[in-house]
């Protein structure tokens, strides 16, 4: 009997790096006694072994361990990252290793000896390609016209133009790929949008949508079925059965220009402390499952908000109409009625479903001014319903914050932009995003919902979408002590802290120049959250239940457990909703926590070019900031209006330079040294668009 695994490896061997074809093997090995089957079934155990690896052109030698099966989730220029989908573990693969993969593509991967702190591989094998979307900027060489893409490849590629668009030198356009290669710059495209300028953000972050796949459009059906509901109104027998809770004060409060409105609060004082009412739409009534509308929320998975837009998980027909708690209108809620001590524990909850109407769209900013004793007459008359509840909300979230802080949450404080724009949709003005009181009041009563709302899938043994974060790793606890040994902050920080420790860290820098510096370390040092079926709690808010219920008409995850809650409360067994939705809640965890990493890179990445399109007015003007990262080829420093920028050691005074990759930035011909967290002047040098990129040069140079 033939030994095809040692005969197979003998001839690839032989081959050295040249592929052989699956072909050509069978040819080889063909003579006499031939057993296909067992040839074939000896070639898959050899792949999956990792012993032979597959490519497009053929078989060679694996080097051996099991292939991991992982999932592309971002990719740059020159390098990308999987993760392997049974462990959730990143894996850093360098661009020519990485087979021409995109985002989204399983593949399997071959482990490599790391030349870094993380895990490094190489695409083996492609398994499923998915994204063929790709944003860039048209470029011309030797006078013909590419495309050369945003992140995927550093060299232009070759398109063709089958729906005939005016393309310039200048201007962003999506391609889609129409043939791969065996490289990202191998591959063949199509334009199949162009967006206009380059030099205008507008265009850029309508590109940088549209190559994640999103769309503020909806397909004709979910319109179709949106406009149907809206139109249908609220029926007499909608409201039958329903808690009436139309004589209580209630009301909403958010950003002026929020159009989804899907929570509102209510607080009473009693003898036994507070009755918190937090109301939220009651979106899963309109949503059905598996109704082109539920499909359509499903694969978005979230909104996306960037600059001043918004790309809707639900059609404005629901988000912004039947399902937005507008004031004077009766709306449909499902609410949680929750009853806490003086202390501001939790002693009992109810999930309910009610109908409501709100007294008045309150504002944060207006909220904020009654808070601080500036009420106009105009303000007065506006709150008039609801101004005597005021201060017993006050009161609540003081005691909710007070102990929020002494079961030591850490208060990272980040730097959210603030963006400013003319008639024309430029971007003229960015600042530090200010929160108030109203802000933090609102948080801290959506928070107990929340906390309440994982209580009720836990004790009722129900599955469910349960919000989770895990405690930080080894591994970011090991970075964040030598940063924090690296800013002189005496603090003896174990290997598995509490979030009580973190918090600490947060309290001694606070007020100093290293605030920023050690606050965006804590937050990098933080696993990152995500939505689990398991509630393992939420380690940044120190909770130990946790679900996010209270935004239906923007999360899927909400939507999820509204569904189950329902049915609950509508009388199916704790048995059935696990036959009913065991399969869902793992689904919709999945595809949560996926489209909301896309969209906050997408969010980043749009924000970051109106940024630059801002700086682009300011060139050659100086301003202050703080050095926030070092590396050998520069630093970055973020200015007090969140604007962030690269200062290269070609911009920098003559000289050897060398980062200790952490720290500081040594001029070694001249001693000076450039610290993380040091305050410094700068100057403008220039700003790129397309890219989201801003340069910097020291004040003085």
């Amino acid at each position: 009997m033939k030994d095809y695994r040692k005969l197979i490896l003998h001839k690839l061997k032989a081959s050295g790096k040249k592929p052989v074809s699956f072909k050509e093997l069978v040819k080889a090995f063909r003579k006499g006694n031939f057993d296909f089957d067992r040839f074939a079934e000896t070639v898959d155990k050899m792949k999956k072994k990792g012993e032979i690896v597959e490519g497009r052109l053929g078989f060679t030698l694996g080097n051996g361990g099991k292939l991991k099966k992982c999932r592309v989730t971002r990719l740059h220029k020159s390098f990308g990252f999987v993760k392997n989908v049974d462990t959730n573990e990143e894996i850093f693969i360098p661009g020519k290793l990485l087979m021409g993969a995109m985002p989204g593509d399983i593949v399997m991967v071959q482990i490599r000896p790391s030349k870094g702190e993380s895990p490094e591989g190489e695409v083996v094998s492609i398994e499923e390609e998915n994204f063929s979307r790709f944003s860039g900027e048209i470029v011309s060489e030797f006078g013909q016209l590419k495309i050369m893409p945003d992140v995927i490849s550093k060299y232009a590629l070759d398109f063709v133009n089958p729906l005939g668009l005016e393309l310039h030198e200048g201007d962003k356009a999506v391609a889609l790929i129409t043939k791969r290669g065996e490289r990202h710059s191998e591959h063949r495209c199509e334009i199949v949008t162009c967006l206009g300028s380059s030099l205008k953000a507008d265009a850029c972050a309508l590109s940088i949508v549209a190559a994640a796949g999103l769309s503020p459009i909806f397909p004709p059906e979910v319109i179709d079925e949106a406009r149907r509901t809206s139109a249908a109104g609220i029926s007499a027998e909608e409201k039958e059965g329903r808690l009436d809770l139309r004589e209580l004060p209630i009301f909403t409060i958010d950003g002026a220009d929020t159009k989804d409105i899907d929570d509102a609060v209510s607080v009473q004082e009693n003898e036994d402390g507070y009755l918190l009412g937090v109301h939220i739409a009651d979106v899963s009534h309109y949503v059905k499952p598996k109704s082109a509308l539920d499909n359509e929320a499903f694969q978005r998975g979230t909104s996306v908000y960037y600059a001043n837009r918004v790309i809707p998980m639900l059609p404005a027909e629901l988000s912004n109409g039947i399902c937005s708690l507008n004031p004077q209108e009766d709306r449909l809620a499902f609410s949680c009625l929750c009853q806490l001590d003086k202390s501001g524990d939790i002693k009992s909850y109810k999930f309910t479903k009610s109908v409501i109407r709100s007294r008045v769209k309150g504002v944060y900013s207006e909220i904020n001014d009654i808070f601080d004793g500036f009420v106009s007459r105009e303000m007065a008359e506006k709150y008039k319903e609801v101004i005597d509840q005021l201060p017993v909300m006050k009161k609540l979230a003081e005691i909710l914050g007070k102990k929020r802080i002494a079961r030591g949450a850490p208060q990272i404080e980040t730097s959210e932009s603030a963006l400013m724009f003319d008639e024309e949709n430029v971007c003229v003005g960015v600042g530090e995003y200010q929160r108030g009181f109203a802000q933090e009041m609102i948080e801290d009563f959506m928070l107990t919902a929340n906390e309440c709302a994982a209580r009720f899938g836990l004790e009722n043994e129900l599955p469910f979408v349960y919000r989770v974060h895990e405690p930080p790793s080894a591994e970011k606890i090991e970075g964040l002590k030598e940063m924090l040994a690296g800013l002189n902050i005496v603090y003896v920080l174990g290997d598995d802290p509490k979030p009580k420790q973190l918090a600490e860290i947060l309290e001694i820098s606070k007020g100093t120049d290293a605030e920023k510096i050690v606050n965006n370390a804590v937050l990098r040092s933080m696993s990152k959250a995500k939505y689990d079926t398991e509630p393992i709690g939420h380690y940044g808010l120190v909770l130990e239940d946790y679900a996010h219920f209270t935004s239906p008409i923007r999360r899927y995850p909400d939507l999820s457990i509204h569904r189950i809650m329902s049915a609950f409360l509508e009388g199916m067994s704790a048995e059935e909703c696990r036959s009913r939705f065991n399969k869902f809640v793992y689904a919709a965890a999945d595809r949560s926590t996926e489209t909301e990493l896309t969209a906050m890179q997408t969010e980043r990445a749009c924000d970051d070019c109106y940024k630059a399109e801002y700086m682009t007015g300011h060139i050659d003007e100086c301003f202050e900031g703080v050095i926030t990262s070092v590396t050998d080829f520069g630093m970055f420093v973020e200015l007090d209006n969140t604007c962030e920028g690269l200062i290269h050691v070609d911009n920098l005074p003559e000289g050897y330079y060398e980062s200790d990759g952490m720290m500081q930035l040594k001029n070694f011909s001249t001693g000076t040294v450039y610290r993380v967290g040091q305050r410094i002047a700068i100057k403008v040098l220039g700003a790129n668009v397309n890219s989201g990129k801003v340069d910097f040069v020291l004040a003085d140079n």
